[in-house]
């Protein structure tokens, strides 16, 4: 017996449905499944009725705690993926005893890359960001979760250059890795010129300081949306991927200039996992903006993995792109966790179509189209072989841009940028007239 139930050994459960009838829930574990059999079970178990458990990981079980670890499913355990994570000794070689910087630390992917990145046990890692509250509150994790490791907690703009410099003359960082960028599609295309401030302006000052201080690598995290770019924030993040690829070929450059381009995380800062949860959480309903609307996801483990990898095997100026899976269909997941929350479909929680948002496309893109690609070591990783720019055009464009976004002129701002990245076509926006013209 186990909570209350019989529990049967049912090698032949697909043989028979009949035998669903005399069960009320399906304990699943994970580590001795595949992701197509995992699959399979919780489409069985839901469309039949059933609750779908997760067991705790096989090394944690005994006797005392074998019920306790016993929880619900969530639609995370479904969407990850099997982990291959490579002990990469480079890696490793790569951090440790070594001063890091990471911007926008606070962030749901900076965050992560810290605890990966604190395991390695570097000599100090420098976190900046502009957030107060969610520095404070990483602060408090961290020093919980890693007492010995020096870190050093600095409330900061990316967009000063000033305090960034500071930065820069008192820790003479090995590894940069800049995440800090405003990513809220709807947002951005309300306020261009914020975006230019801390998605351009923010990664020129960044990446110029890691030139003139021997910076031995500079990570930039971009996103899928600067690939036809139909929005603001994706166009913005083409620019800072533009501009690091370029400061990388200057003959009087050293450090290896990096860029990283992956899709949606699970769980990150205001994603479609979280808000979907807090809709089922008020009784519905849940909002989705289009019944065709596909999106690529990844865990925010995973993809801190995948950053930290190519960060040891890049020799510079590569834009790495990782494998994000299969696409899913957003309106798909909302029906799978309104059934995994033990709700029906209508009855319970209602489904409501609002329409794409200004600057949303119905699918993201992880190379441009004709984009050649080249394999590395790592089977998750690929260099997509875009098109370089003169370092001294795209200085001469960004200042351009700034001064633009410095005067709040958003349409001029917006047409400086669609210069910059000709693919830039706007959608469901009202700068779509900037396309006609």
């Amino acid at each position: 017996m186990l909570l209350g139930n019989k529990i049967y050994n049912i090698d032949n459960f697909f043989k028979d449905k009949n035998i669903l009838n005399k069960f009320d829930a399906i304990l699943i574990i994970e580590e001795i499944v595949s992701e197509d059999e995992l699959n399979k079970w919780v489409t069985l178990a839901l469309d039949n009725g059933l609750k779908v458990l997760k067991a705790p990981n096989l090394n944690d079980i005994n006797e005392s705690n074998v019920i306790k670890g016993i929880s619900n499913l969530q639609i995370e355990d479904l969407l990850k993926r099997k982990s291959n994570k490579s002990e990469n000794i480079e890696v490793r070689k790569r951090h440790f005893g070594k001063s890091i910087l990471v911007t926008g630390g606070a962030g749901s992917i900076g965050s992560e890359i810290i605890k990966q990145v604190a395991q390695f046990k570097p000599s100090v890692i420098v976190i900046v960001d502009q957030a107060e509250t969610p520095l404070y509150n990483l602060k408090l994790d961290l020093l919980e979760k890693f007492p010995e490791q020096n870190f050093k907690f600095v409330l900061a703009d990316v967009s000063n250059n000033y305090s960034l410099q500071v930065l820069f003359e008192n820790y003479w960082f090995s590894m940069v890795y800049h995440a800090a960028a405003y990513k809220h599609v709807p947002l951005i295309e309300e306020n261009p010129h914020e975006a230019i401030f801390a998605n351009v302006l923010g990664t020129k000052n960044v990446s110029l300081l890691s030139k003139k201080y021997n910076v031995e690598h500079f990570v930039l995290l971009s996103t899928d949306k600067a690939v036809n770019p139909t929005n603001i924030m994706g166009a913005s993040k083409r620019v800072a991927e533009m501009y690091v690829q370029a400061l990388y070929g200057c003959r009087d450059n050293s450090t290896k200039f990096i860029t990283t381009r992956f899709g949606n995380v699970l769980g990150s800062n205001g994603s479609v996992i979280p808000h979907f949860k807090k809709q089922i959480e008020k009784g519905g309903p849940i909002t989705v903006t289009h019944p065709e609307i596909i999106r690529y996801f990844m865990t925010i483990q995973e993809a801190c993995e995948l950053v930290l990898e190519a960060g040891t095997i890049g020799n510079g100026g590569e834009i790495f792109v990782f494998d994000m899976g299969k696409p899913i269909k957003i309106l798909d997941l909302a029906k799978q966790m309104i059934k995994l929350s033990g709700f029906t479909l209508d009855e319970d929680i209602k489904i409501k179509f609002i329409g794409l948002r200004p600057g949303e496309k119905l699918y993201e893109e992880i190379l441009k189209n004709n984009t050649k690609t080249l394999s590395t070591l790592h089977q998750k990783i690929m260099i997509s072989k875009d098109v370089n720019i003169e370092f001294e055009k795209i200085d001469r464009l960004c200042n351009q841009i700034i001064k633009a976004a410095i005067k709040r002129d958003k349409f001029q701002v917006v047409s400086i940028l669609k210069d910059i990245v000709p693919e830039f076509i706007s959608n469901n926006s009202e700068f779509e007239i900037l396309d006609r013209k």
